[in-house]
C-alpha cells in the first residue's frame, strides 16, 4: 500500500512538471518583441512585422514590414504600410514566409445602351518589395466574350488567356476549362500588376446570361468556377498570396555583415526563390520565431513527439531513450523503429527477440507484397493509358505492309522518365498555352524534346494517331521532326529533334540578336517557312492546315536554318473538303480576322498568320503589344497603315533599312500586304508566297553585283519571264526566272540550297 502511495504522488508530481514545462515552451514561442502588440483584431502580427504605432525595436527598419491597424472597424483591419493603400492583410506566416492580402476583382460590363462605365474597372496592385507567390496563385478570366490580359506595370511582359462561348450549355459548371473560364499561372519575381479586359463583340451576343468580364488574381483553391458567375460575380475581392525575405542580399552576402543579418542562434537560412532576399527558419529540433529566437523542443513532454518506450531524456536539439533498472534495450518503442525495453532473464529475451524477428519477416513480406501490388497496378494502369490514347490503333498502323515508312517509334514511360530525370525542372526548355517541353537524353546520346500537353480530348483520339502517323512521315528539312510518342501516360506525350538555337521569336526581338540576322537570312528564313507551309497545304499525303503559325513556333538551329514546330493545333484536312469549323484556337495578333468572326478554318487562316510574321521579319516588332499606342498595338493594323500612308521606311528595323535595298523590302512589304487581306480568298495561296519568296531570295542572293554595275531601279522594272516554278516530294521549292539583262549577269539560279 505504502509502494501504491508512493507512485500514484510520482505519477501525480510528473504530470504537474510535465504541464510546467509545456507551459514554459509556449510560453517561449512568442512571435514579437517584449511589450509590443502582438495582434490586430483577429490578426496575428510576427516579428519582423510590426503596428506602425509601436515603438520603432517592434518591427525590423523596412517599410514594407509596417502593418496599420484601422481599429474604428469592427472588428479592426489590418493594412499594409497605412491604410489609404487599401491593401487588407488577411494572414501572415513567419514559417512558411507568406502573407495573404485581399485584392480587387476587375470587371468589363455592357447593357443594351453599351459599354456600362459604372460597373466596370480595371483594378491595379503594386507590392514594392513582396512579389506575388507563382506557385500558389492564378491569373483566372471568366465571360463568354472576353480577352483578359495581366500586365506588368514596368512593362517588362504581359500575358493573359481568352474565353469565347454563344451558349450558357457549352460551359461546364464547377470547372475552369478555357470556356467560360480560363486560367494561367502567374512568373516569379512579379511585384506588381495591371489587369485590362476587353470584348470582342460588347457582349451582344451574350447579353442575356453574361453581362460582364471578370478577371483577377486569386490563391489557388480560393475560386471555384460556377455557371451562376457568368451571370453575376458574388465577390469583390479575393485572397492573394505574397511571398516575403528580408532586405535584398543573399545568406552569405547578409552573413558577412553582421549587423544586418537577422537569422538568430538555431535557425537555417535560405535565399529566397521569388523575388529577392534571405529567409531564416528554425532548425531541426528547435521552434520560436527564427528572427527573435529559436529554442529547444522538449520532445519528453509530448509522447507523440518521441519514440520513447520507458525513459525519454531531452538534450539540446534532440532526445534519447534508456530503460529503467531491472531492464535493457535502447529504449525506443518497438514495431521495428529500436529494441525498447525487456526483462533481462535470458529465455524471456529470446522470446522476444523471436518474436522481433517474425514481427520483421512479416513486415518485410507485407511490404514486398505491397511494392509488388503496386508495380502491377502501375503497369496496369500503364496498360489502360495505352489503349485508351490509342496505342493499340497506332500499333497497327504502323505494322501494315504498306506503310513505305514507320519512322514514328513508340516509346515507354520509363524510357521518357528516364531521359527527363522524372521530368525535373531544370528539364524544362518552353511552356505555353497547349503544354510543357522538356530537353532528354536517350541512351543512344541523341538528344530530344518532350511534349506533354496539358489536356487531351479522348473523342479525337483516332483523329491524334492519324497526325502522329502523318507528321511522323513529314520528310522536310525546316519542318521539327516528329520522332514518336508515349502513350503509357494520362496525357501522351510527343517526341521531337532537339533544336538549340532558339526561336525566331528571341532572334527578331532581342536586340543582341537581330542586329545579326542580315536581308538575306531573314528572307531565307520567311522563305524557308512558306516552303513549309506550301508544303502541308499541298504537297502532303493528307492537307495539314498548322492553325499557330508565329514567330515562336519557329525554331532556328546553329546555322539560322528554320525549323517549323508545335503542331499541337493542327488540323488535318480531309480530300473532300476545303474548310473546317472548329472551335477558334491560335495566338492573338496572328489570328486570321476571318477565321476569328466565322469559326471557318481554311488553309488561308495559315496565309494571313504568316503574313504577321513576314512583317515581324521586316519590322522587327511584336505581333501584338500593349505597351504601344492604341492604333500602333497590333502589328498588322499599323503595319498597313503604315503601307497605306507611305510610312513603311519608317517602321522598318534598322538593321535592314541600312542594307540600303529599299525595292526588295518594298517588294517584300506588298507581299505581306497582300497575305493580311481581311477577306481570306483574295489572299494568295502558300505555294504562290513561297514561289514568290524563292524568286526575290534568288535576286537577293545575286545581290553581290555592286549597284554601280546594276541600278537597282532598272533591275526592278527589267522584264522578266518565268521559266520554271514546281515543288519537290520533300517540300523544297525550286524557281528559275530570266530577263533580258540577267542573261549576261547571273547565270541560272535554282533555290539557292
Amino acid at each position: 500500500m505504502v509502494i501504491y502511495k508512493l507512485l500514484l504522488k510520482a505519477a501525480v508530481l510528473g504530470a504537474l512538471l510535465g504541464l510546467y514545462h509545456k507551459h514554459l515552451a509556449q510560453a517561449d514561442d512568442s512571435i514579437t518583441m517584449p511589450g509590443c502588440k502582438s495582434s490586430c483584431g483577429n490578426l496575428s502580427i510576427p516579428y519582423p512585422f510590426g503596428l506602425s504605432d509601436s515603438d520603432p525595436h517592434c518591427r525590423i527598419n523596412f517599410s514594407s514590414f509596417r502593418v496599420d491597424c484601422d481599429n474604428s472597424a469592427k472588428p479592426p483591419i489590418a493594412y499594409f504600410w497605412n491604410k489609404s493603400s487599401n491593401i487588407e492583410i488577411l494572414y501572415i506566416s513567419v514559417k512558411d514566409h507568406e502573407v495573404r492580402i485581399n485584392a480587387s476583382i476587375g470587371r468589363d460590363c455592357y447593357n443594351s445602351s453599351g459599354h456600362d462605365d459604372s460597373s466596370s474597372n480595371n483594378p491595379e496592385l503594386w507590392i514594392a518589395k513582396f512579389p506575388f507567390s507563382s506557385t500558389k496563385n492564378r491569373f483566372t478570366a471568366i465571360g463568354c466574350d472576353t480577352s483578359a490580359s495581366f500586365r506588368d506595370r514596368g512593362g517588362k511582359f504581359s500575358f493573359g488567356c481568352m474565353s469565347s462561348c454563344s451558349n450558357v450549355s457549352d460551359v461546364s459548371n464547377e470547372s475552369c476549362t478555357g470556356i467560360g473560364c480560363c486560367q494561367t499561372s502567374i512568373p516569379r519575381n512579379t511585384f506588381n500588376y495591371n489587369i485590362s479586359i476587353t470584348s470582342f463583340s460588347n457582349h451582344s451576343d451574350v447579353l442575356s446570361f453574361n453581362p460582364c468580364s471578370s478577371a483577377f488574381v486569386a490563391e489557388i483553391g480560393s475560386y471555384n468556377f460556377s455557371v451562376g458567375d457568368l451571370k453575376q460575380l458574388k465577390f469583390d475581392q479575393t485572397p492573394l498570396v505574397l511571398d516575403w525575405a528580408i532586405g535584398t542580399q543573399t545568406c552569405e552576402e547578409a552573413k558577412k555583415s553582421s549587423t544586418s543579418y537577422m537569422c538568430t542562434k538555431n535557425t537555417t537560412c535560405t535565399d529566397a526563390e521569388n523575388g529577392h532576399g534571405y529567409k531564416c527558419t528554425c532548425s531541426e529540433g528547435y521552434r520560436g520565431n527564427p528572427y527573435l529566437g529559436c529554442h529547444d523542443i522538449d520532445e519528453c513532454v509530448d509522447p507523440e513527439m518521441n519514440q520513447c518506450e520507458k525513459i525519454c531524456h531531452n538534450v539540446i536539439g534532440s532526445y534519447t531513450c534508456s530503460c529503467p533498472n531491472g531492464y535493457h534495450g535502447d529504449g525506443k518503442k518497438g514495431g521495428g523503429i529500436g529494441q525498447g525495453c525487456t526483462i533481462k532473464p535470458s529465455y524471456l529475451m529470446e522470446i522476444l527477440v523471436g518474436v522481433a524477428g517474425a514481427i520483421i519477416a512479416l513486415l518485410f513480406s507485407i511490404g514486398f507484397l505491397y511494392y509488388g501490388h503496386k508495380k502491377m497496378q502501375l503497369i496496369r494502369l500503364r496498360e489502360q493509358y495505352f489503349k485508351q490514347n490509342g496505342g493499340l490503333l497506332l500499333q497497327q498502323q504502323l505494322d501494315e505492309p504498306d506503310k513505305t515508312t514507320k519512322a514514328a517509334k513508340i516509346f515507354s514511360a520509363k524510357e521518357l522518365e528516364k531521359a527527363t530525370n522524372n521530368y525535373h525542372e531544370s528539364k524544362i526548355v518552353g511552356q505555353g498555352g497547349y503544354g510543357t517541353v522538356y530537353k532528354g537524353s536517350l541512351p543512344n546520346d541523341t538528344v530530344v524534346a518532350i511534349k506533354k500537353s496539358k489536356l487531351v480530348d479522348r473523342s479525337q483520339i483516332e483523329q491524334f494517331i492519324n497526325e502522329v502517323i502523318v507528321l511522323s512521315q513529314i520528310n522536310h528539312r525546316n519542318v521539327v521532326k516528329l520522332l514518336g510518342c508515349c502513350l503509357e501516360t494520362e496525357v501522351p506525350l510527343l517526341v521531337y529533334e532537339f533544336i538549340n538555337n532558339g526561336t525566331l521569336y528571341d532572334h527578331i526581338h532581342d536586340p543582341k540578336k537581330s542586329s545579326k540576322l542580315s536581308w538575306k537570312t531573314r528572307l531565307r528564313i520567311a522563305s524557308e517557312t512558306a516552303g513549309v507551309l506550301s508544303y502541308l497545304h499541298s504537297v502532303a499525303s493528307i492537307p495539314i492546315i498548322h492553325r499557330d503559325i508565329k514567330s515562336a513556333n519557329i525554331l532556328l538551329d546553329a546555322n539560322h536554318i528554320a525549323k517549323v514546330s508545335d503542331f499541337g493545333a493542327s488540323k488535318l484536312i480531309p480530300l473532300d473538303q476545303t474548310q473546317l469549323f472548329t472551335m477558334v484556337q491560335g495566338t492573338w495578333g496572328y489570328l486570321d480576322p476571318e477565321y476569328l468572326l466565322t469559326s471557318q478554318l481554311t488553309e488561308k487562316s495559315d496565309v494571313y498568320s504568316f503574313g504577321v510574321v513576314l512583317v515581324e521579319l521586316l519590322t522587327g516588332k511584336k505581333a501584338l503589344s500593349f505597351d504601344r499606342s492604341e492604333e500602333e498595338r497590333s502589328l498588322a493594323m499599323y503595319f498597313l497603315s503604315s503601307l497605306k500612308n507611305d510610312k513603311l521606311f519608317q517602321i522598318v528595323e534598322e538593321v535592314i533599312a541600312n542594307e540600303g535595298i529599299n525595292e526588295r523590302v518594298r517588294e517584300v512589304a506588298n507581299l505581306a500586304k497582300r497575305c493580311l487581306t481581311i477577306k481570306a480568298e483574295e489572299r494568295p495561296t502558300m505555294k504562290e508566297v513561297a514561289i514568290e519568296l524563292e524568286r526575290l531570295r534568288a535576286m537577293a542572293n545575286h545581290s553581290g553585283v555592286s549597284s554601280t554595275d546594276v541600278n537597282q531601279e532598272e533591275m526592278v522594272h527589267l522584264p522578266r519571264e518565268k521559266t520554271d516554278a514546281y515543288m519537290d516530294t520533300s517540300g523544297i521549292m525550286h524557281t528559275g526566272y530570266t530577263n533580258s539583262m540577267e542573261d549576261h549577269i547571273m547565270p541560272e539560279v535554282s533555290s539557292g540550297r
